[in-house]
Parts: C-alpha cells; structure tokens; sequence
C-alpha cells in the first residue's frame, strides 16, 4: 500500500506540475524560433454542421467577414443529416460563389463529413472550425503569419471561454482551459504541440490525410500525421475563437468523456504514436496518455491512506475527504467566496477525472461516439448514401 500510495502520488503530481515543469525549463533552454511574417495564400475552411439551426447563421457572417481577401476564400459546409433547419439555411447561401456546400441525408460522423469537404477544398491552406464559435477578425491572418515559415506544417488559435467583450469567464472549467492552454504554448515554444484546438486550426493543404471513418479527435489525429510528415505544430495565442463559458455541466461532462474516448481511440487508429516513428512521443504520452492514468492513481491514493497507519496517512486521507466533498458545494450552488472558488475548482477537477474512467469504460466495452450528440436512430447509415453538392 506505501508503494501504492507514493506511486500514485508520483504520477499525479507529475502529470499535472511535473511535465508543466519540465516544459517550461526545455522552452527557455532550448527554445525554437519562429519565422512569423505576411503570408496570404489561398484558404479553404472546413466546417461539418449537424442541427445547427440556431448557430449557423451567426458563423456564417463571421466566416465570411474576417480580415483577409475574398478572393483567396473559400468556404466548404458540410451539412451531416440534418434534420432541422441547417439544411435550408446553407441552400440560401450556397449561391455565394465563395461558398460550398454538401448535403448528405444519413448521418455519418464527423470524420466521414470532413472527409468529404477535404475532397472540394482547393486552397493552399486547410482551416477547420466548428459552428459554435465566434473567431476574432484578425485571427486569421495572424494565423497564417506562421506559415511563413516553412518548417511550420499547422497552426493552432487559442479557444478563450466567456465573451468577446467582457472578457474570458473566472468559472474553474475556464481555469482549467487556462492552464492548459500554457501547457500547449510552452510545447509549441520548444518543439511541437501535441493536437490542435478543434475551433481554430489550419494545416497545409498538401500535408492532409484521409480521415478513418469514426474518427473522434480529428484535430489531434491530422496535427500528429503533420509532426510525422517532419513538419511543427505550433499553438498561437493571437489568433483567438470564442466560445461561451455557460454551457449545463452535464453537456460539458458529455464532451470531455467524448475527448478522452478519442485518446484511446487515436492509440487504436494510429498505435505508431507509441513508437519512435512519433517524434513527439515522449510529449504525447506526458500530455494525453497519463491524464488517462491519473483518476485511477487518485483511486490508489485514496484507498491506500484509507488502510495504510501513521499521522501522516491520516492527514492525507482527511484533506482528499475535504477536497472531495467541497464538490458537492458547487452542485448545491455556492457561487461566492473563498469556499466558492475551492469548490468549483473542486468540481472541475472531479467532473475532468470522473470522465476519464467513464472514457476508459467506453473503450473497454466498445461504445462508441460520433457527435456529441447521437444522431436519431432515422438518421443512422441504414440504407444507402445520399449526397448532394452545392455551390461553386
């Protein structure tokens, strides 16, 4: 049980402070520069869309007034069996001669949809986003800066939690993404990042690869197949997409459990990740892979101070119970004070790991997840595809 518990200890502590750490030396001893300079090259954004009624509209204009030339812009939707209005919305623009659109009857996936846009995709530059978030109207060109240089394969913008005009949310799920977000400029600043932020990244065209069918996490998958390609992935703060910090716990809980499925699926879908074949191996296993670990070395943790004798283990037991239980406090609605914030970082800390088991469970037991949403059963591949092509 010593074993157990220091064990644990080692790897949490690691995990979340250690790598950080480690990180931070490596960016200032060894730190990469960047050939950051004017570049406009022809851009395709790739976006796939499933019941998107209520969001569509609004990132439509926002795509099509971003800082950078018309002319150099293409825009490829691909509308994934949709069943509301999204359908009918993209018919009303697909006479832009800037944008095309795609229409399939029977829900596939993502990862099929990207597929598809990637295939009508002609500019030099590739630039993936989603339907739910805003981006800033310089962050593109800001983004291709750093395809100046040439050793740069793909760029990641930086997802910022809140409102554009008030400024990022102090929520702890905001905190988290914080933290995270230096743990990807520290990697991008000493070598390459491991993945990409699925609202805003771009990869040059020629470096793309085909998608397998029921990929979960494409912006991780395409940016590990550029590192490999001998090309860096770099995370650019500059280049911002805004997204709101108010979504139920429950739908943020369902896409986190749905992230941490696409880190068992990716060792699946490409076990090279593991060998010296990944030239970010080393990084890729600190970041993904022993953030999977971790909730069961919490488990040990807890278990091994439970039977283990002395003070010490003791002590440690009655902190992780406080910890803990503070939890609760956020579920109760305590939003002010000191107590307050402990218990939302609490809860966030809880929610994070408690979908990393449920994530292990799925992959153990083979359930699997397309959207963060299921399609309706009527919308499932059951009879053959139906695809139409819109647009220029």
């Amino acid at each position: 049980m010593t074993w157990v518990f220091w064990g644990g200890a080692a790897l949490v502590a690691y995990t979340y402070f250690g790598y950080a750490g480690w990180l931070w030396l490596r960016s200032r001893w060894y730190p990469t520069e960047i050939q950051r300079g004017p570049y406009s090259p022809s851009i395709s954004f790739v976006m796939v869309v499933r019941d998107e009624e209520h969001t569509l509209p609004r990132k439509l204009e926002n795509l099509l007034t971003l800082d950078y030339p018309a002319d150099l812009t293409q825009l490829v939707i691909v509308s994934d069996g949709s069943s509301d209005r999204t359908d009918a919305i993209l018919r009303e623009h697909a006479s832009n001669p800037r944008i095309t659109v795609v229409l399939t009857q029977l829900s596939r996936g993502k990862a099929s949809g990207l597929n598809d846009a990637l295939e009508l995709a002609q500019g030099e530059v590739v630039v993936f986003t989603d339907a739910r978030q805003r981006i800033e109207p310089c962050a593109l060109r800001l983004l291709l800066e750093n395809f100046a240089d040439p050793t740069i394969g793909c760029v990641s913008g930086e997802l910022m939690l809140g409102d554009p005009e008030t400024g990022q949310s102090g929520k702890a799920l905001a905190a988290y993404w914080r933290v995270e977000k230096q743990v990807r400029q520290m990697e991008s600043a000493a070598k390459s990042v491991v993945g990409a932020t699925g609202a805003l990244y771009a990869i040059r065209q020629n470096l793309l690869v085909p998608l397998p069918e029921e990929t979960i996490l494409d912006d991780v998958y395409l940016p590990m197949h550029v590192v490999r390609q001998g090309f860096r992935v770099l995370f650019d703060s500059r280049a911002r997409a805004w997204d709101s910090a108010d979504l139920d716990a429950q739908r943020e809980f369902g896409r986190k459990v749905r992230t941490l499925n696409g880190n068992y699926q990716l060792l699946q879908l490409a076990p090279w990740l593991l060998t010296s074949a990944n030239p970010i191996r080393f990084e890729f296993i600190s970041h993904k892979l022993f953030r999977l670990a971790a909730p069961f070395a919490l488990i040990g943790i807890l278990f091994a101070s439970a039977v283990l004798p002395g003070p010490f283990y003791r002590s440690a037991l009655f902190l992780q119970v406080i910890f803990y239980g503070s939890s609760t406090l956020a579920l109760l609605g305590l939003k002010r004070g000191p107590l307050a914030r402990m218990a939302e970082a609490a809860f966030a800390f809880v929610m994070l790991n408690t979908a990393a088991v449920i994530a292990f469970s799925n992959f153990i037991f083979g359930r699997k997840t397309l959207w963060d949403r299921q399609p309706p059963k009527a919308k499932m591949k059951t009879q053959p595809e139906r695809r139409s092509v819109i647009g220029s």
